[in-house]
């Protein structure tokens, strides 16, 4: 293991892997990516996989879209498929209110060269005929995103950075980041590597490893539901793959997995994990699935499509996913007190920007300033008096959002 480099990379997730791609492109390969166990092994492995160019907010959608292109670049780099289906989204427009909303994204996905269009019901039925579009005022169609193998896509950005000369360590758990003159050490099981710079891309560790600096990062776990069908054979009849869907009536994403549907719920009162602290010994588990809390969100899909109904479960996963208090990632410096110290953590939806929040930090780190201007995403932004409960409230606000848009834009 190398014992002195520029950068390390505390984290083996999409999000960490693909900060290690980036400063590799931008030119800073004496990089060394420390993972606890293996790459995946935290929240991506159990991960969907989708990768939208439609957020709730407009702000967000250049990281969407920088997720999708590093992807594909990495495939490239590495030679290695990220699994990569186009399928195209489709957000359902519940009220007339939600389409007026949808009309207003128009000019921003024009500026970024983004195949955008506000469509009706009877394009919806096209595209997706198990969808009931009864009550629908029509949708938001991307027609060029999909999903990822979430897997595939990170061990590819891993081999695209060794390619380039950065390094990878797994097994590697650390122990303690350590500021010491003009450099940070890193402590790990296998002993101390010395940094200019440390980024923590440790999702929800990355709390418990900043609290020993007086660092408090509001990041903490909820449980998420995840549902995959036995075939449908309204999907095996087609001769396309149908489009992404999100519901905000629902609160729930729906894409086609093989000839099934694959969904995640975001329930009314979502359940947190390890308040306290990390189980020491926690490693690629799951939770028991408690279904009983969707039932309400699972009955309205039934009714918005009438073939999962008929459909059986064939597998539920319930695995942790990180969050900030406004359901934001956190990027860049932590603060002045700490240089050199950076975050990227606090991704609900990890696969669907990481890679372009990897992109955005990079530029950040290599060039002085990010690749554009984005302070909702600042590391920085909660300053450090957040206590749990006030995150604990702000959180359960932002899960239960789901995907209803705000109301001003």
């Amino acid at each position: 293991m190398k014992t002195d480099v520029h950068v390390v990379v505390v984290g083996g997730g999409i999000v960490g892997a693909s900060i290690l791609y980036w400063l590799a492109k931008l030119g800073w390969t004496d990089t060394l990516l420390l993972e606890r166990r293996n790459l995946t092994s935290g929240s991506t492995w159990h991960a969907a996989g989708n990768t939208t160019y439609f957020g709730p907010y407009a702000e967000m959608t250049r990281l969407f879209a920088g997720s999708i292109r590093t992807y594909l670049q990495a495939e490239t780099d590495s030679g290695q498929s990220i699994g990569f289906h186009q399928t195209g989204s489709l957000r359902v427009a519940t009220t007339a209110r939600e389409r007026e909303q949808f009309h207003q994204f128009e000019a921003g996905y024009r500026a970024l060269d983004i195949p955008y269009h506000v469509v009706d019901n009877a394009v919806i039925n096209a595209l997706h005929p198990c969808i009931n579009t009864d009550g629908l005022f029509g949708a938001a169609h991307t027609p060029t995103d999909g999903h990822v193998d979430p897997s595939s896509t990170t061990h590819a950005l891993a081999k695209a950075a060794r390619n380039l000369g950065a390094a990878v360590e797994l097994q590697c758990p650390v122990q303690s980041v350590i500021k010491e003159h003009d450099h940070w050490r890193v402590e790990t099981e296998h002993g101390a590597v010395r940094a200019q710079h440390v980024v923590m891309a440790a999702s929800f560790w990355t709390r418990e490893l900043l609290q020993p600096l007086g660092i408090n990062a509001p990041l903490y776990a909820t449980q998420h539901h995840e549902l995959i069908t036995d075939a449908v054979p309204e999907l095996a009849d087609l001769d396309h793959e149908v489009p992404a869907f999100r519901d905000s009536y629902v609160s729930c994403s729906m894409r086609q997995e093989r000839n099934g549907f694959l969904l995640g719920v975001y329930e009314t009162d979502p359940v947190f994990w390890a308040l306290d602290g990390i189980p020491p010994n926690f490693k690629e588990e799951l939770f028991a699935p408690e279904t009983d809390r969707l039932m309400p969100h699972l009955e309205k899909l039934m009714a918005r499509v009438p073939a999962f109904a008929e459909a059986g479960i064939k597998t539920i996963n319930n695995g942790p996913m990180c969050w900030t208090p406004d359901g934001l990632p956190m990027l860049g410096p932590v603060d002045q007190q700490h240089p050199n110290l950076w975050l990227a953590s606090g991704f609900n939806v990890g696969i669907g920007t990481g890679g372009g929040s990897a992109e955005f930090l990079a530029h950040w780190m290599v060039h002085g300033q990010p690749l554009f201007d984005l302070p909702i995403v600042h590391a920085d932004r909660f300053g450090n008096s957040v206590t749990t409960d006030q995150a604990v409230k702000s959180i359960q606000a932002c899960y239960r959002q789901g995907y209803r848009l705000p109301e001003s834009i």
